[in-house]
């Protein structure tokens, strides 16, 4: 069960990751994208950061649209909006409550995206880790991992098709960054 101080230090713990790996997400973005990935995500991380640094939260739901309007706000391409719904639906469950939330964000990212699984997004990550009822940072990184053999058919990515193959999706990369910071702020 996650409350308003857990969700501070889940943001610090992906900022972190965002900020140290914002040129690989990049680089990863390069050969199937428009290379920018990292360097709209810690941007829009650095405005998570500065819109709860010292703000008091009332509650869960309170903190988790702050997150998103910051993600869509300043976070630009697709990630922007999928990420910022995939908080936004986090904030309707109305409590921190893992098990809840989780599918929660994949349902808002696979409609705002229409994505489904095996089309080489971020949705590859988020269903099989919103399945579980444990999940383990192994299962995250095969999520990630298993990205690198598929063809894009959504996004960007789609206009490269079968020469997508043996790249892991960008989306997916910092989407498994999410997850794992999630693992260690409930241990």
């Amino acid at each position: 069960m996650l409350d308003v101080e857990n969700v501070k230090s889940w943001m610090t713990k992906f900022n972190e990751q965002i900020q140290a790996h914002h040129d690989y997400l990049s680089e990863l973005d390069t050969p199937i994208g428009d290379g920018d990935h990292g360097n709209n995500m810690a941007r829009g991380m650095n405005a998570v950061m500065e819109a709860i640094a010292d703000k008091d939260f009332t509650d869960v739901p309170a903190i988790f649209k702050t997150i998103a309007m910051s993600l869509i706000s300043k976070v630009g391409g697709a990630s922007g909006p999928l990420y910022g719904t995939a908080f936004m639906e986090m904030a309707k469950v109305g409590d921190g409550e893992v098990s809840a939330l989780l599918p929660a964000a994949l349902a808002g990212i696979k409609k705002r995206g229409k994505a489904e699984t095996g089309e080489k997004t971020m949705v590859d990550v988020w269903a099989p880790i919103a399945e579980k009822t444990d999940f383990t940072a192994d299962d995250v990184d095969k999520a990630v991992e298993a990205t690198k053999d598929m063809i894009a058919t959504k996004g960007r990515a789609s206009y490269v098709g079968e020469r997508s193959v043996g790249h892991i999706d960008p989306g997916a990369m910092s989407s498994g960054y999410l997850l794992k910071a999630l693992l260690e702020v409930e241990e």
